[in-house]
């Protein structure tokens, strides 16, 4: 399991997101080198976990639960198959890109060991948005991606530290419940019904889908 690339924000103003000042990082690109990645603080306050990489909508993305997001290059191939288009390193926003791990399959709760020294855990599923359906200029986007649910996770990061492109990823914990990032994405998304056994991932999870959890059961 390796990391491809980390991607970074080229900021652009565009007119298909209502971020103040209409201003997006999703435009992600491989950078050469070490990044730094720290946990940058609560929502709303931090931004991106990593150094140079800019958020334009702090009030939805970002801070210290979704300080990273990770996709999976076979995940990209899949979609360049069916976009009829290449989608480098960064193409879907992500942070980082990863070979050889099924990020849809990590479990909420699950961490990683990136190169020497940083480790993340995952904690919730990409849901996608007008900013997203924009960015990919594709036909109904939004309910293609959902449908597929193949999200890519975000991370909070547990042990700061330096990554950079050819890092190798190490899984040095698995938690013993069924929610997995495509799990929680379902859940959360099309099929609300699952909403309940999400709670099974325990203190792991996104704070906000526990809210919406709780809503559904009523606690």
């Amino acid at each position: 399991m390796k990391l491809l690339s980390v991607n970074v924000a080229t900021p652009r103003r565009v007119p298909f997101t209502d971020a103040p000042g209409q201003l997006t990082g999703i435009d992600k690109r491989p950078v050469e080198g070490p990044v730094a990645l720290a946990a940058p603080g609560p929502r709303g306050v931090g931004a991106s976990g990593l150094a140079g990489d800019t958020i334009g909508d702090l009030r939805h993305h970002g801070g210290d639960d979704q300080a990273v997001y990770a996709f999976a290059r076979e995940d990209l191939d899949g979609w360049g198959g069916e976009l009829g288009r290449e989608l480098a390193g960064g193409a879907f926003g992500e942070n980082l890109t990863t070979r050889g791990l099924d990020v849809n399959g990590a479990l909420v709760g699950e961490r990683w060991r990136i190169g020497p020294d940083v480790v993340l855990e995952v904690n919730s599923a990409r849901i996608p948005c007008r900013t997203f359906a924009g960015w990919l200029d594709e036909r109904g986007w939004v309910k293609r991606f959902a449908e597929k649910a193949e999200p890519g996770a975000y991370l909070r990061v547990i042990e700061p530290g330096e990554v950079r492109g050819g890092d190798e990823i190490r899984i040095e914990h698995r938690p013993d419940h069924e929610v997995t990032v495509g799990f929680l994405f379902r859940a959360l998304t099309l099929s609300p019904e699952l909403l309940p056994r999400i709670l099974a991932a325990g203190d792991a999870l996104h704070p906000e889908a526990r809210r919406t959890a709780l809503r559904r059961t009523g606690g």
